[in-house]
Formats: C-alpha cells, structure tokens, sequence
C-alpha cells in the first residue's frame, strides 16, 4: 500500500529521515514508534504528499503512484499532529466544510459528528473546545472519507479515556474491514494495543521492523520470573544447574526466560529442598525492547 524505498529528507543539512526503506501492507495497522525528534512526523507527511523527500522513493498503492500525486493522495486521509481549524467556525461548520470539499454525502457528515462525540457542542465554536474536543474533531475529518488508509500523527494525543475507547474501536473496525492505517505514536500502550506491524525509527533510521507474532515471541522470550526462597543460596544454585540465568534481588531470585522454562524453575528449586514463599512471573515489556533499541542495543531475532 505504502512504500519507502531508501528515502532520505534534510532540513538545514540534518538528515531527519535517512535511508528509510519499508513498507505499509494493505489491511494492516502499522505503528511508527519512536522518541521525540526521531524522523516520524517528517515520514508520516512525505507519505501524504504534503514534502517529497530529497532521495529515494515514495509510492502509494497498485500500481504505484508517487505520493505527492493527487491520485495517490486521494486514497489517503491525513490527520497531523497539531489539529488546527478555524476557531469562529462551530464544530458542525468545521465537518460540513470537509464533507463537501471531499465530495461526500450529507449522512457522512452526520456519522462524522457522532464519532467525534462532542457531547451538544457541535454548534459551539471551536474556540470554545478543550484540546480534547479538538482532537476529537480531527479525528472525525479524518476518517469521515472512509479511505483506503490512514495516516494519523500521534493520534491519541489530548485524547480523554471516552475518546481513547472510541479510537481504539475505530482501529478494530478499521482492522475489520481491510483497511489500512499507519499511525505515529511514542506511547508503547498504544503501539502494543493496537498494532499489527510494528516500526521502530530512532535518529531517523529505521532500526526494527517486526511483526506482532514476533513482538509475543520476544516477549516470552524475556519474560521474568521472581520468587522467594528461605535458602536462596542453595536454590540459585541449583537453578543455575538446570541451565537457567538466575540472581539475587532484594531478597528475590529473578530468572529471565520464557514461560516454558518455569515449571523447569519450580522443579529445581523443591529439589534442592527449598521451599517457595512468593512467586510473580510476567512476559517481556514492550517499553524495554524500545529502549533497547533507542539505546543502539541489538533486539535480537526481533529486528529484520
């Protein structure tokens, strides 16, 4: 649906995007992760068309098209980062303007204004919205044309816990429906709920392209377990033993592994007569694979 191919985009001689190669598949909820500052909102607006890079190459759809072609950019509907509409205007105005600069009929508008669930303000002006209400309202513009993809920037920015479940339900419908949708975010949450392709871009390189059964395979992987033993000592040993990576923490023994290995854990401890007290386990942390790898360390099998 979309593609990079070894794009590059400089503002004052600093490369924001450098060398991005990747691609956008039809019907899936890609996210873009990333810190502050890291080439995203400069990827996500070459791929509207709104700036063309300075090397390499960005098509939209089959056949391709060059995303700064108004064909192309007709299958897309852009939200950006910093929502902005005219403040005079009342928020049902702000909707028919886009209805009809789309070419939509009037029922469009009308489910567009339902979404964006502005509680009876709809005949308010916006200057009078929360940074909420806008969001809100952005959102509605953005999906009101139905189209192939979405391309939203830090979607669920300002966005209060009733617009976050209204978001969140709009992915999955989209998901549903086969639509596409490429969305920004440095919020993990929202990755880790939502997406099913996940991109990691740090400095402007892309530096993890992995799926979501890759993302649950990496985080069994990395799980930890942490348990309480009178004879720590003893137990450590003998986990250490059975081949497993185990310390002391805090009174704790922590193990990292998958979730396979636990019986394994358990098994060797009550063997070396010892006696479990506490027990926690949880999977790997999507946070801490991000930081590994905004921090330059390699994820391991996880990265393409």
């Amino acid at each position: 649906m979309i593609r990079y191919h070894e794009v590059i985009k400089r503002f004052a001689g600093r490369a924001a995007v450098d060398l991005m190669t990747a691609q956008i598949h039809r019907g899936d909820v890609t996210a873009l992760l990333g810190p502050n500052g890291s080439g995203k909102t400069t990827s996500l607006k070459m791929a509207a068309g709104l700036i063309r890079p300075d090397a390499g190459t960005i098509t939209i759809g089959e056949p391709p098209l060059a995303a700064w072609m108004a064909s192309a950019r007709a299958a897309l509907s852009y939200l950006p980062q910093r929502v902005a509409f005219p403040e005079a205007l009342t928020g049902g105005e702000v909707v028919d303007f886009y209805r009809q600069l789309r070419g939509l009929p009037v029922e469009r508008g009308a489910h567009a204004l339902t979404f964006a669930g502005l509680n009876g303000a709809g005949s308010r002006a916006v200057a009078t919205y929360s940074g909420g209400m806008v969001q809100r309202l952005g959102l509605a513009v953005a999906v009101m044309p139905e189209a192939d993809a979405l391309l939203l920037d830090e979607p669920t920015a300002a966005l209060d816990p009733e617009g976050l479940a209204a978001f969140y339900s709009l992915i999955e419908k989209r998901r549903r429906d086969g639509s596409t949708v490429f969305f920004t975010s440095h919020q993990v949450a929202d990755v880790e709920r939502l997406a099913d392709r996940v991109l990691v871009l740090v400095k402007g390189r892309l530096v993890a392209d992995f799926t979501r059964a890759e993302l649950r395979r990496w985080l069994d992987e990395n799980g930890v377990m942490r348990i309480r033993v009178a004879r720590s000592d003893e137990a450590i040993d003998a986990i250490r033993r059975a081949g497993l990576t185990a310390s002391l923490e805090d009174s704790e023994i922590v193990i990292k592994g998958p979730a396979r290995a636990r019986a394994a854990v358990l098994e060797a401890v009550r063997a070396a007569g010892g006696t479990i007290q506490g027990l926690t386990a949880e999977s790997g942390r999507l946070d801490a694979l991000y930081m590994e790898l905004v921090d330059g360390a390699s994820p391991g099998d996880v990265s393409q």
